[in-house]
């Protein structure tokens, strides 16, 4: 992996030098040379480039930045330090939203998502032992240079309904050691992004795999190590640039973040890559107890309030074009789009404005928003995109096929004509408009965000049931029940036992 010449954040140029690197990445039966040219992946590789370019923005930098505490003078994005206060956990979260407003909220897996994991190695690099050291050198060097990590935990779905002893060939798990690292075997899923990252942590969600020794693994592996290999879904942004343009497809044009699946064939994972191995208490307490989780529901409910920011000023604008904005039904709806947006942004605040001591005088977001917010969003998202078909309806199809029909001169006097909208949009600004809107909620990447909303912080029933033990272990679910056994004590069959209260005696008819 080509790396920048000093110890500071990457530019947008760097990023985008720094991973053509030879890796591995399938796609339409092709082997892509380049991502950073292949159609496939060019422009969204160009939206993060543009993220590495803001921390080097004298405009942005106040938001965006902060001196490392690695000791190399150089800075780094916010949410990548470990935060000692309230006030720089709320920098961070506003670091977080400043970038997420560069993608207008639509890549969730931006450079900073796994810093939910990375920023935490610093404080708590004890509970990696004996990988303390690779936690802690680990922790420099994403910190110093905003490396753009991602995750695959999931393992594949193969056969759910054999035994998974039958299936576990797909499993990831160590083939042997040797003197440089572990061999590794495997496959997981769902790389989102990791096209375009410079590393991709492996471990799983849960409990260890058959409770077997080798496949207790978390470990961080680079995208160019011989025998990874990623297996592209089809690609959004292609699609457009092949059938469309960007005035057709604005969004899936530059912002599709390509989701793969991720094989690894005899993978040397060297020692210094290991934060857990054959140690099934530590693997599988990793998630609850390295401190990702309340960072991810943080950057998760950030980024999506920003994405929320987007649809409510898509949603505002699309009605004042078909003309129901000043209809009582079309406020409703737009309404409740923009209660849904306040909701995300209150979570957020108070995410870090409640903030938790953790380990070694760090400090982490309030837990019990984090669980909250993990629910809500399954909600909240397939809601503001139904609101968007029933408010839009027609609107999101009633509209010309590709940008060359507004060119061709024999068609633009019916187009000016029949597809003007109200409130003074012209036809053009109108279909402009609500392809943005189309795109967001009715096409393939429309749909793949759906999708994504709804699974990306946890199946449906863990995202649930996982707030029940959160609050056993906080002491919550002990502190909610003496709350109403101090309601039941004040009476019995006798009546109040309270002294400030008046029992019915002198009026009770029953006795």
């Amino acid at each position: 992996m080509n790396q920048p010449t000093t110890d500071r954040p990457f530019t947008g140029a760097e990023f985008l030098a720094s991973i053509r690197d030879g890796r591995e990445v399938w796609i339409y039966g092709q082997r892509v040379k380049d991502v950073t040219v292949h159609p496939a992946f060019r422009n969204s590789a160009r939206m993060i480039a543009r993220m590495y370019d803001a921390l080097h923005d004298p405009a942005r930098q106040a938001v965006l930045t902060t001196p490392t505490d690695t000791g190399n003078g150089g800075f780094t994005h916010k949410f990548f330090k470990v935060p000692r206060s309230g006030d720089e956990l709320v920098a961070g979260r506003d670091a977080i939203a400043e970038w997420a407003r560069i993608s207008y909220g639509w890549m969730g897996r931006s450079p900073d998502y796994k810093a939910s994991l990375t920023g935490t190695l610093g404080a708590n690099p004890e509970f990696y032992a004996p990988y303390q050291q690779n936690a802690l050198n680990w922790y420099r060097k994403v910190q110093e240079r905003c490396l753009f990590l991602n995750h695959a935990i999931i393992n594949p779905p193969v056969d759910k309904g054999r035994p998974p002893g039958d299936v576990m060939d797909v499993y990831v798990h160590v083939e042997k050691e040797t003197d440089a690292g572990v061999i590794v075997s495997g496959a997981k899923v769902v790389a989102t992004g990791s096209a375009l990252t410079h590393h991709n942590f492996i471990g799983f969600y849960g409990p260890t795999p058959l409770g077997r020794p080798e496949m207790a693994l978390f470990a961080m592996i680079p995208m160019d190590s011989p025998g990874v290999k990623l297996i592209c879904r089809a690609s959004y942004e292609m699609t457009a640039a092949t059938m469309g343009s960007p005035f057709d497809y604005p969004l899936s044009s530059r912002v599709d973040e390509n989701d793969a699946i991720f094989i690894m064939d005899k993978v040397l994972v060297p020692w210094e890559n290991l934060f857990a191995y054959r140690d099934l208490e530590k693997a599988n307490t990793f998630f609850p107890r390295s401190g990702f989780i309340p960072r991810f529901t943080l950057h998760g409910c950030t980024r999506l309030a920003v994405k929320l920011d987007f649809l409510a000023g898509l949603m505002l604008k699309a009605a004042d074009a078909i003309g129901v904005s000043e209809t009582r039904a079309g406020q409703v709806q737009v309404g409740e789009v923009l209660a849904w947006r306040n909701i995300f942004w209150a979570m957020s605040d108070a995410m870090v404005k409640s903030a938790e001591p953790w380990v070694n005088g760090a400090v982490q977001p309030n837990m019990n928003y984090g669980m909250a917010y993990r629910f809500l969003a399954t909600i909240a998202y397939p809601r503001v995109k139904e609101i968007a078909e029933q408010t839009i309806s027609s609107g999101l199809i009633y509209l010309n096929s590709h940008v060359i029909d507004f060119k061709t001169p024999e068609l633009r006097p019916y187009l000016d004509k029949y597809l003007r909208g109200s409130n003074g949009y012209d036809a053009l600004e109108r279909v402009k408009l609500l392809k943005i809107l189309w795109d967001a909620v009715g096409t393939e990447f429309g749909g793949r965000h759906e999708l994504y909303e709804r699974n990306y912080a946890g199946n449906y029933e863990n995202i649930r049931l996982e707030n029940l033990p959160t609050a056993i272990a906080t002491g919550d679910a002990d502190r909610l029940r003496q709350f109403v056994d101090g309601f039941m004590a004040e009476y019995d069959l006798d009546g109040w036992l309270a002294p400030d209260l008046i029992n019915p005696g002198d009026i009770n008819r029953i006795r």
